[in-house]
């Protein structure tokens, strides 16, 4: 009978433990104008500060740019609901560069590539979910 606790309570063990390990995410980024400049990638677990705000993104990773685009790949992040914000940053500055009128003069793109209009889409349009299984995003530049 000890035997057959002993069995369940590692399985349950293993399953609850699952839940939480991390999962693959592979992006792949498209779109960009030249391959001056950095593409600059940050990743929310929640809609405080997305999509610009790098000290409230779980990951912030900068990636050249080789033929308009790049990827990469994350193999630490837990499940759960994640946005992602990107920038064609062509001058270096660390920020999305614009006009006199706000208009952006660099490319961007979003997770789920959700329409733009005057202003940054909020997080749950650009919100997917990473499970058990690895998830593969495409995010175009415009």
């Amino acid at each position: 009978m000890n035997y057959l606790y002993l069995v369940f309570s590692l399985l349950y063990t293993l399953e609850t433990l699952g839940q939480s390990n991390p999962t693959n995410l592979q992006v792949s980024i498209s779109g960009a104008s030249s391959d001056t400049g950095s593409i600059r990638i940050l990743v929310f677990s929640k809609p405080s500060g997305f999509p610009d705000q790098v000290k409230q993104a779980v990951r912030s990773i900068s990636l050249p740019s080789k033929n308009g685009q790049a990827s990469f790949k994350l193999t630490d992040l837990p499940t759960g609901t994640y946005a992602i914000g990107v920038i064609h940053d062509q001058d270096n500055n660390g920020k999305l560069s614009t006009n006199a009128v706000g208009y952006p003069t660099e490319k961007f793109g979003f997770s789920n590539n959700p329409k733009v209009y005057f202003g940054p889409p909020s997080f749950e349009k650009a919100a997917f979910v990473l499970g058990k299984t690895a998830v593969s995003l495409e995010i175009s530049l415009r």
